[in-house]
């Protein structure tokens, strides 16, 4: 009779689980539309029409009274976003450790984050300081929301359960980025048809995608839950500046070196992907010469063949173990820019293929690099180490960038500048496979799945 009711309490357990996976893959779902939609393909070119639109005629503007060039406006406004985002999520972090309430931090980053998207609609006209604290305000709410949704991932998956609970995650979320770009580029391109105006089908584009990350964002809502805080957290100071605390934080994994040791691999793996992503279509455009339209259907090819890859290597990793299969993850996309430097001009197959080889790896990286990094956090500071893993993420991407920048500008040659990304691939590789995972979980405190 015993046996029986610990039986019960077992299944009930693991089914209460699988419920929160199940919710907590909704939020990719719900957010992930923001970033294709709204950052990846509209808001760049229409905010900086805007921002020319307000120009003088030397074609700055002017916030706050600060000359700034109206084709900058666009990127200046992204750094303060990431800038903002840095300040504020060591401070949610710890305070969502501390009380063990990340429910409710989670909900007010994202419906922050959701209502400024869904207000970019009323960005017309010569709106674009407007649209700059829109876009700071949404930008650096996904950034917390990120980091609360990514904490509870060892909260929720068992150790073995965990690099596909990822996977599925992000597979969620590119599903959804995949879904709704279609139906918005099917607005914007016959807009004619439906009777608006261009500006008006990119405002309903981006207002939509605030309704969407807004309403499916109750599914996690309803069915997460939050936790007592682990004994001690509850003493932790919180009331100090958010740099100060990123700086607690940082010294606090100095009592966990190997977790150090993979964030480092992580930023240097992690900034050549992001920039690969920002500059293949500056590649595609200007190297290869290739359309706006042909651009966007490879952007939408990355987004669908993202889902097969991230479950794909999600499977793989239960064979190989997630550090193997990052590693060789590595190996892919440094043959990706390797056969991306011989692809001919003005053929656009060869740059679909480019699309379809870099979808197939970008999920599964990413995911099974935050699986891994779930493995490496003590528990009870779920949120305040991730609030360092997602600025390591967002916040420090920018050297691949210049790297890529300062080698055009030496060489005047954007093959050779895509070619020079395959060092962050292969010091990210080199970087990694010197952890010892195993170890580095064990010294976190949390148990060692079987095959890691």
């Amino acid at each position: 009779m015993g046996t029986e009711s610990v039986r019960t309490e077992t299944s009930d357990d693991a089914a209460g689980r699988r419920r929160e996976q199940r919710g907590w893959y909704f939020y990719d779902w719900a957010c992930s539309v923001y970033s294709t939609s709204v950052l990846t393909v509209f808001l760049g070119p229409y905010l900086t029409s805007v921002a020319k639109e307000a120009a003088d005629p030397g074609g700055y503007v002017h916030p706050l009274g600060i000359p700034v060039r109206a084709g900058s406006f666009f990127a200046y406004s992204v750094s303060l976003s990431v800038i903002a985002a840095v300040l504020v999520m060591p401070l949610v972090g710890a305070a969502a450790d501390r009380t063990g309430r990340k429910k409710p931090f989670l909900a007010v980053a994202a419906y922050t984050g959701a209502a400024a998207t869904t207000g970019m609609f009323f960005l017309s006209g010569d709106r674009y300081l407007l649209g700059g604290v829109l876009l700071v305000v949404a930008n650096a709410a996904q950034s917390v929301a990120m980091m609360l949704y990514n904490s509870y991932l060892p909260q929720i998956a068992s150790p073995e359960e965990r690099d596909a609970v990822s996977s599925r995650g992000w597979a969620f979320g590119y599903a959804a980025g995949s879904l709704v770009l279609v139906v918005n580029l099917v607005l914007y391109l016959a807009h004619d048809s439906f009777g608006v105006s261009e500006s008006t089908a990119v405002r309903i584009c981006l207002a939509s995608a605030g309704l969407w990350w807004g309403g499916f964002t109750l599914i996690p809502l309803l069915r997460l839950r939050d936790r007592p805080p682990a004994v001690g957290s509850a003493v932790r100071e919180a009331a100090v500046p958010g740099l100060r605390r990123l700086v607690a934080t940082y010294r606090d994994m100095r009592r966990h070196p190997l977790t150090l040791a993979f964030l480092l691999a992580y930023l240097v793996y992690n900034d050549g992907i992001q920039t690969v992503i920002s500059q293949a279509s500056v590649y595609g455009s200007e190297e290869l010469g290739l359309s706006q339209s042909t651009l966007i259907a490879a952007v939408l090819l990355v987004q669908v063949l993202a889902v097969a890859g991230a479950l794909t290597m999600g499977r793989l990793s239960l064979r190989y173990g997630a550090k193997r299969t990052i590693l060789g993850s590595l190996v892919a996309w440094t043959l990706t820019l390797a056969v991306g430097y011989f692809l001919p001009s003005g053929a656009p197959a060869g740059f679909f293929l480019l699309a379809a080889a870099i979808g197939l790896v970008l999920g599964g990286s990413q995911a099974l690099s935050r699986s891994l990094f779930s493995h490496l956090v003590p528990p009870g500071k779920e949120a305040e180490y991730f609030s360092a893993y997602e600025v390591s993420d967002r916040g420090t991407s920018w050297l691949g960038p210049l790297v890529f920048g300062i080698t055009y500008q030496v060489t005047g040659s954007y093959r050779d500048a895509i070619i020079s990304l395959v060092i962050f691939f292969v010091v990210g590789f080199l970087l990694l496979a010197r952890v010892p995972v195993r170890q580095a979980i064990t010294d976190a405190g949390n148990p060692v799945p079987e095959r890691i």
